[in-house]
């Protein structure tokens, strides 16, 4: 009998080990976790600065970006791929041709032009009814806090009825993408809330 149950410990004590084994494998053979980031925003918003920031590249030469840029930054074990795509009003139209398979739209506001405030909540608001991006988080970084007139996130998110957001995990995150306060905060936010339960925060 004693025999019986010592077989069965030992038995089960390297099934333990044998499933621990298995999962350390994975975890070192699997290769980094790819995020598909989205940025936009209005024109002069500092996507291109936010960006060059993130992949700590010089921002003392920034030019508006006629186009696209593409970067790829390593973070918490996430490969994220940022699509920075211009902000002109004749660029916008086209940013419906990056939609496709985004795992996170980031949206980027100069907190301290009040007078577009609502111009960039009429793009965010479609940004959010479009069926490919349904149901994708958003983080909104409230940009230019450095500045004295910039609004603080909290009036922002307010002024933008963030609150009314209820079919995806979303953030609004203080920032200065000349400073490079807060975006790493708003990066970690991504990180650990894609494809996390609905939160409602401001910072």
């Amino acid at each position: 009998m004693v025999h019986t149950v010592y077989t069965l410990i030992l038995l089960h004590t390297l099934s333990l080990v044998q499933g621990l084994l298995s999962i350390l494998r994975k975890l070192k053979s699997a290769p980094d976790q790819e995020v598909r980031i989205l940025l936009l925003g209005l024109d002069n918003a500092g996507k291109t600065t936010l960006l060059k920031q993130l992949a700590s590249e010089d921002i003392s030469h920034i030019t508006p970006t006629q186009g696209f840029n593409i970067k790829s930054v390593q973070s918490q074990g996430f490969k994220l791929n940022v699509w920075d795509i211009g902000g002109q009003r004749k660029i916008r139209p086209y940013w419906r041709n990056y939609f496709e398979n985004t795992d996170v739209l980031i949206y980027v506001i100069d907190s301290a032009d009040r007078k577009r405030f609502e111009e960039t909540g009429q793009e965010l608001a479609e940004l959010l009814d479009e069926e490919k991006l349904s149901g994708v988080p958003v983080l909104i970084f409230a940009n230019k806090q450095d500045l004295l007139t910039a609004a603080p996130a909290s009036e922002i998110a307010e002024g933008l009825n963030l609150h009314t957001i209820r079919d995806r995990v979303w953030q609004i995150q203080s920032c200065s993408a000349l400073t490079g306060e807060g975006i790493q905060d708003g990066m970690n936010w991504v990180c650990k809330n894609d494809c996390s339960p609905v939160v409602f925060a401001v910072f």
